[in-house]
């Protein structure tokens, strides 16, 4: 959490540099003329406000993507090859979990992709996005937890494939339907699996979920292939 501080202060401090110099030169000006430059300390002050605005919405975009270490989305075919080292994403404003500093959380999506012939499901886990509280931890079950987030998407994306795959009229309408509808109900589950095992810390839980998703991928097996193509 130190670093991400000291990331955000730095950037505020080099984007409103400009602005503070200009500021004591219009102050040495005042002191000089002594005489006060309504005019001047008017054009500093929307300059502070502009700048602040905007590094502000700097910070904010660097809390949601960080593009300063980035790294593209990765599919979950490479879901054995992720470690808490590919958490890469910043966080600038929670401070810890009910008191607790071990703790992570990983941003995991369903990209859909509609052609006349073919439909392309993808489970990608985001890692400038996924953040982790403290970067020394090196928990596997914590790990665990936060991919079992991503296999969560996996399954939800082959519940879509399996969905579209029995549709007999395959229109765009009909897709965007169990797409949206998917959606819905995977969110709803990874509330419900945060709730439920109290992020990792209620292990009775968290094996279930585990036994139960695992399960489900398996049967859901003949539709990890991204692409399906439509009748």
């Amino acid at each position: 959490m130190k670093n991400e501080n000291l990331i955000g202060s730095i950037i505020c401090f080099v984007i409103l540099s400009p602005v503070f110099y200009q500021l004591i030169v219009v102050l040495r000006e005042v002191k000089n003329e002594k005489k006060v430059n309504w005019k001047k300390i008017k054009k500093v002050i929307l300059l502070i406000f502009s700048f602040t605005l905007f590094s502000f919405g700097i910070v904010l975009l660097l809390n949601r993507v960080n593009f300063l270490n980035y790294k593209k989305p990765m599919t979950y075919d490479t879901i054995d090859q992720i470690s808490l080292n590919d958490f890469r994403g910043l966080e600038f404003f929670k401070k810890s979990l009910y008191g607790n500093e071990r703790f992570a959380y990983v941003v995991s999506t369903i990209e859909v992709d509609i052609n006349e012939k073919s439909v392309s499901i993808y489970s990608l886990f985001h890692p400038s996005r996924s953040f982790v509280y403290n970067r020394k931890i090196k928990s596997e079950e914590l790990l665990t937890h936060e991919m079992y987030h991503f296999k969560i998407t996996e399954l939800f994306s082959r519940k879509i494939k399996q969905e579209i795959t029995f549709l007999k009229n395959t229109s765009k309408n009909n897709i965007d339907e169990i797409v949206n509808s998917n959606f819905r109900k995977e969110r709803q589950y990874q509330i419900s699996y945060d709730k439920d095992t109290f992020h990792s810390y209620v292990l009775k839980e968290q094996k279930k979920y585990e036994k139960e998703v695992d399960s489900l991928l398996y049967l859901l097996r003949e539709f990890k292939n991204p692409k399906i193509k439509l009748k």
